[in-house]
């Protein structure tokens, strides 16, 4: 193998590869994936340089650690989290070079969930459907990373932006996820539809990138039985039969029998990958367009 790769020597909880996903294969029962906070994920590839397509890793909760077997430099941004390299304090949220050889440790987060790492290069695995993006959900993609994982990296494009910092939002302290109603909205009764955009929920632990789960106030439902399977959408905000709304993210089916209640604008749904459990969850009705 080529000197252009990286050593994963801690994998940390879950770190994948991601990039901008695979849309338009929803028909074959594939969900677009890719990084969930997709604008995080685009900083860090300026920041070193590479096509805003590039992938990256994304992780969750606790960082990773890796070692490139060249020079290379980094950018690690999303949420705040601690970064050395060969346990010296380096730069978050800007380009930092790291030498061949040498271990780039990304520390858990500080606030929010999931962190973005880019290198030079971009990760080079193979693509599959015109994504290199892990989806947890049909298995496509590489695996989630290991230790002793051995990524490829891609050739150097341009040189790294030149800042100091980069600016970047902050993990939200309460999430406000505006929604248009709809398409399943008279499944539900008015008390419920009130309760949906007026009462306060939060972060369940059991989100993950197919969906985040609240924890709440039950929607009741006006009508019995269950809908025949219909498409899906991202941001699709969908009801179980326990009443407690899910937020359809990036590895969501394409298909559900579930009543969808209403459909989250796209801008808002960065800020759900940041949210961590308990995360106040607002949903605030929004006229369609």
């Amino acid at each position: 193998m080529s000197d252009r790769a990286l050593s994963v020597v801690r994998a940390g909880a879950l770190t994948t590869v991601q990039d901008l996903g695979r849309p338009g294969h929803a028909h074959l029962g594939v969900p677009r994936s890719g990084a969930l906070d997709a604008p995080a994920a685009a900083l860090v590839n300026r920041l070193v340089g590479n096509p805003v397509d590039a992938a990256v890793l994304e992780t969750t909760l606790n960082g990773c650690a890796v070692r490139p077997r060249a020079a290379v430099t980094v950018a690690v941004g999303g949420a705040p989290c601690p970064v050395t390299v060969d346990g010296r304090p380096a730069a978050w949220g800007a380009p930092v070079r790291v030498p061949a050889g040498a271990l780039l440790d990304v520390g858990p987060a500080i606030r929010g969930v999931r962190g973005y790492v880019a290198v030079t290069g971009g990760i080079a695995v193979e693509p599959v459907l015109g994504s290199r993006s892990t989806d947890l959900l049909s298995g496509l993609g590489p695996a989630p990373l290991t230790d002793g994982t051995v990524l490829p990296l891609g050739h150097v494009l341009v040189p790294h932006t030149r800042v100091d910092v980069a600016p970047q939002p902050a993990p939200p302290a309460e999430l406000v996820l505006r929604v248009t109603p709809g398409p399943r909205d008279d499944w539900f009764t008015p008390a419920a539809l009130r309760t949906f955009t007026s009462r306060a929920y939060r972060v369940s632990p059991a989100s993950n990138r197919i969906g985040l789960r609240t924890e709440g106030p039950a929607l009741e439902r006006a009508r019995p039985g269950e809908l025949p399977s219909e498409g899906m959408v991202l941001g699709a905000v969908q009801v179980p039969p326990d009443g407690r709304p899910v937020v359809f993210l990036a590895d969501h089916p394409t298909t559900g029998g579930y009543p969808v209640i209403g459909v989250v604008r796209p801008a808002d749904l960065p800020a759900a990958a940041q949210a961590v459990p308990g995360t106040p969850v607002r949903f605030t009705a929004v006229r369609r367009r």
